[in-house]
C-alpha cells in the first residue's frame, strides 16, 4: 500500500475545501487523486493548507459528489480511493471502522475485537481511532462507549451528534 506521512509535506499535496452541514471540510489527496485526509476546523490533529500545497478542486469531484450524496441521506457507503499512513495496528483498527455500517454504532471493545486486539488494548484502539485521518469517510463517529455514552470525537462531540442523528443512529432531541 502506498503511504503518506502527514509530518512530511514535501510530497505533492493537493487540496480543496467544501462546505457541509458539519462545517467546512478540508480534503487532501496525492497527485493521483487518492484521498489522504478529510478534516474539519478545530479538529484534534487536523490539517491546515500550506503555501506549497496545490489547490486543485477538480481532483476532488468524486469525493465532493459522494459527500453531497451522504449529507443528503442518499449515500450509505463511500467508494473512494484513499491512502493513509498508519502503523500496522492503526491500519487494522481503521479497517475495522470501515466495517461499521451506516446508521449503526459500535463500541471501542468491539473495534478492538474486529482488529484482532485484546480487550486490554481498548485504550490503544481509542488512540488509533482518534488518529483517523479520514473523518466521515472512515466512520469513527459511529464508535461509542461501552455504556452507550458519546465519548470523544476528533471533530468535536457536536459534530458526532449531528452525524449520528443524520444517520438515524440517535434520536434528535
Amino acid at each position: 500500500m502506498a503511504r503518506y506521512d502527514d509530518r512530511d509535506d514535501h510530497d505533492d499535496v493537493h487540496y480543496t475545501s467544501l462546505d457541509s452541514p458539519v462545517g467546512p471540510l478540508l480534503l487532501t489527496a496525492d497527485p493521483s487523486g487518492a484521498l489522504t485526509s478529510l478534516s474539519v476546523p478545530g479538529q484534534k490533529g487536523g490539517r491546515t493548507p500550506r503555501p506549497e500545497w496545490r489547490h486543485t478542486p477538480g481532483l476532488f469531484r468524486e469525493a465532493e459528489r459522494q459527500l453531497a450524496a451522504y449529507f443528503a441521506g442518499e449515500l450509505k457507503e463511500f467508494h473512494l480511493r484513499f491512502r493513509t499512513n498508519g502503523t500496522a495496528f492503526r491500519e487494522r483498527v481503521w479497517a475495522a471502522l470501515d466495517s461499521v455500517p451506516y446508521g449503526a454504532t459500535t463500541t471501542y471493545g468491539d473495534i478492538a475485537a474486529r482488529a484482532g486486539a485484546s480487550r486490554a488494548a481498548v485504550r490503544a484502539v481509542g488512540g488509533a481511532i482518534g488518529a483517523n485521518p479520514l473523518l466521515i469517510v472512515r466512520p469513527c463517529h459511529r464508535v461509542i462507549g461501552a455504556d452507550g455514552s458519546l465519548t470523544g470525537y476528533a471533530g468535536g462531540l457536536d459534530r458526532k451528534v449531528l452525524l449520528l442523528t443524520m444517520e438515524g443512529a440517535l434520536q434528535s432531541s
